[in-house]
């Protein structure tokens, strides 16, 4: 399993409902790109699997703006007392290679 560690800050995205994410960093978003074709499932997500604190989550990458945001889930928030603007660090490992 290929897994990364980096710091980022929660932002808010704004579409039919506010979603909170991280931007992942260039070097990481980098090395994702390149695993990209292996794992995706389609529109270019990326399946992972993302650990901040006590809290792990399954979700996917979505791609923007040439690189990737990870959603940081409102249950995950909750339970690390996580709130717009933190900046927090994160374990991510690519699922299904």
């Amino acid at each position: 399993m290929v897994e990364f560690d980096f710091d980022g800050t929660v932002i808010e995205w704004r579409g039919p409902a506010p979603y909170h994410f991280m931007r992942l960093p260039g070097w990481v978003a980098d090395e994702v790109r390149e695993l990209a074709r292996a794992v995706t499932y389609g529109w270019g997500v990326i399946p992972v699997e993302a650990v901040t604190g006590a809290t792990t989550w399954t979700t996917s990458l979505f791609p923007r703006d040439g690189g990737y945001l990870l959603p940081v889930k409102d249950a995950v928030r909750a339970a690390e007392s996580i709130g717009l603007g933190d900046s927090i660090g994160v374990t991510l490992r690519i699922r299904g290679l």
